[in-house]
């Protein structure tokens, strides 16, 4: 069953300038080590950034209480083999939020989209 479906969109000069304005300590605030180490090996992180950026938004949307931003990150693990260098994007948790998925029955769905201008994510909340 469907518990709540969350999107946002955000533009990717809003990630640049915030970036350049804050420095370092704007992605170490927002992105978790796992993220910085993906987006950062891009010759342009930023497209990559923006799409996390609006997966922790789109999350908050769907959860019904506030939690930080390194709370909820988005993952790609490396494949073995097979046409596709990186597994499809998924949610890892905090310990403490995988913990109330995992009590409450909960799965999330996420998918990632990008352009030259702007990042996309949609987050399905589902009991299983």
């Amino acid at each position: 069953m469907i518990i709540a479906i969350g999107h946002d969109l955000i533009e990717l000069e809003r990630i640049r300038k915030t970036w350049a304005s804050s420095g370092d300590s704007f992605l170490q605030r927002i992105f978790t080590p796992a993220e910085l180490e993906y987006c950062l090996r891009s010759s342009d992180p930023v497209p990559s950034l923006a799409a996390r950026f609006a997966a922790k938004e789109a999350f908050q949307k769907v959860w019904p209480v506030v939690h930080g931003w390194r709370d909820v990150g988005v993952v790609r693990e490396p494949t073995p083999d097979g046409p596709f260098k990186f597994s499809k994007p998924r949610l890892e948790f905090s310990l403490e939020l995988a913990a109330t998925m995992k009590a409450r029955g909960w799965r999330a769905h996420l998918s990632l989209t990008h352009t030259k201008e702007h990042a996309s994510a949609v987050v399905l909340l589902e009991e299983i």
